[in-house]
């Protein structure tokens, strides 16, 4: 649940954003008791949270859009030790000489700068400006960057010339986000962002899905990839209810990252 701790504006738009993620609906008395303040205080945050298009204001409270999620500024800024401990979990599957494919995205980001700590000689190729600048201060990553049309918003590239030009790697490993994890597979909010990851799936030996708990029955507008698909899922908590039932089918190596004390 939230902190029972007193925030500031930013630390509690950023709360309920993150509890938006988790929860899909929320109420304005329960908010207002969690973050000790006043219900008048929630409704302010929640019209400015729905102008922003964070979240669908209702009666009583508001739910989170289908097929959306916070900028990917925002997101950096939001479930940042469960990333860091999710990113040092998954650097430990790379070796030197590998080659490795990374989606855009918060998490992604968070797993580039453990690389650029901790690997050596590997070649990362990646449609995401933020993790191909990350990636970059380690001269020992050959870094590509895929062509395409850019988006400003996410900071990404997609479109048909980046899914043509992928198809002409092979890879060991793809790094892939997601915005939503149901027993029907991995989606994004963005189906440009889909059809890239579903291109680096299908040019990897093995693809790792790294994502926090919050996206567990999430549903976003666009399946990239169905449990089958992934080798691991590297999250902060273990699924439960139909996405752990139809992960265990699939057979999905689960590594659960601890976060540092």
């Amino acid at each position: 649940m939230l902190n029972e701790t007193r925030l500031s504006k930013r630390q509690r738009h950023e709360r309920i954003v993150a509890e938006a993620m988790a929860n899909s609906t929320l109420r304005v008395s329960e908010l207002a008791a969690e973050l000790m303040v006043s219900t008048e205080t929630i409704r302010r945050d929640l019209y400015e949270l729905g102008e922003k298009g964070l979240i669908n204001r209702t009666y009583g409270g508001a739910v989170r859009p289908l097929g959306t999620e916070p900028s990917v500024s925002e997101r950096h800024r939001m479930m940042v030790p469960e990333r860091e401990a999710i990113a040092a979990a998954t650097v430990r599957f790379f070796k030197p000489k590998e080659v490795v494919l990374i989606g855009a995205g918060a998490t992604t980001t968070h797993v580039a700068r453990r690389m650029a700590a901790e690997c050596r000689d590997i070649t990362a190729i990646t449609h995401s400006f933020s993790v191909a600048t990350v990636l970059a201060a380690n001269p020992t990553i050959d870094v590509l960057l895929c062509p395409g049309r850019y988006d400003g918003g996410e900071g990404m590239i997609s479109g048909a010339e980046t899914i043509e030009f992928l198809q002409s790697y092979n890879a060991n490993w793809a790094v892939l986000g997601a915005t939503g994890l149901t027993s029907e597979g991995l989606s994004d909010a963005g189906a440009g962002a889909a059809s890239v990851y579903k291109a680096m799936m299908l040019r990897a030996v093995a693809t790792i899905a790294v994502a926090d708990h919050t996206k567990y029955d999430q549903q976003a507008l666009a399946i990239w990839g169905r449990w089958h698909d992934i080798a691991h899922l590297v999250t902060d908590a273990a699924p439960v209810g139909s996405v752990a039932r139809a992960i265990e089918r699939a057979r999905v190596d689960i590594i659960l990252a601890q976060k540092r004390s």
